[in-house]
């Protein structure tokens, strides 16, 4: 079955065109990646659970995410970018500037996160929905912890179109295929 990565900007339609993806499929787990830090991602979380068909089965988690797989004919994992963000924190809390040297074990950290799930959804036969976010369309941050998280984020999105079957772009709502 198909690994898929659905990329975009913010509010660009990749959370609903990935559940679109499992329209008519009952066996379905949803891998929700934020941690609820305030009201605000509260209230995304709570209206990201209503949105979803009531018969998925969710797992609110980040790491052993190969783990969560149980008999499931498919698996939607949003997003991978909050995902990035978290493991990035454990690694580098304590930094003002992070050390090259730590980036890259961001990035090795999250993406053998991602392989072992990818993985784990080959070997059962399963269709992998992956939704990511599009960070490298606009202006240079002026921030190093925040250029750092964009580069890492990048090649993270690069690692997983190379591994994807098709790669959707969505654009105002609009999803186009670009492998």
């Amino acid at each position: 079955m198909p690994i898929i990565l659905i990329t975009g900007g913010a509010r660009s339609g990749k959370s609903s065109f990935a559940q679109s993806l499992f329209d008519g499929t009952q066996q379905v787990l949803y891998i929700a990646t934020a941690e609820v830090s305030d009201a605000e991602m509260g209230e995304r979380v709570r209206l990201h659970r209503a949105a979803r068909p009531a018969g998925w089965r969710t797992a609110e988690r980040y790491r052993d995410l190969a783990g969560a797989l149980e008999g499931e004919d498919g698996c939607l994992l949003d997003c991978v970018t909050v995902l990035t963000s978290n493991i990035m924190f454990e690694h580098t809390a304590q930094y003002e500037r992070i050390p090259a040297e730590v980036a890259r074990e961001v990035e090795r950290d999250v993406c053998d996160e991602l392989k072992r799930l990818i993985g784990a959804a080959k070997g059962r036969g399963m269709t992998l929905a992956l939704v990511t976010n599009e960070l490298g369309s606009g202006i240079v941050p002026e921030h190093h912890v925040a250029r750092v998280f964009r580069d890492i984020a990048g090649r993270v999105n690069q690692y997983l179109a190379h591994e994807a079957d098709s790669v959707y772009l969505c654009v105002s709502g609009i999803p186009v295929k670009i492998k």
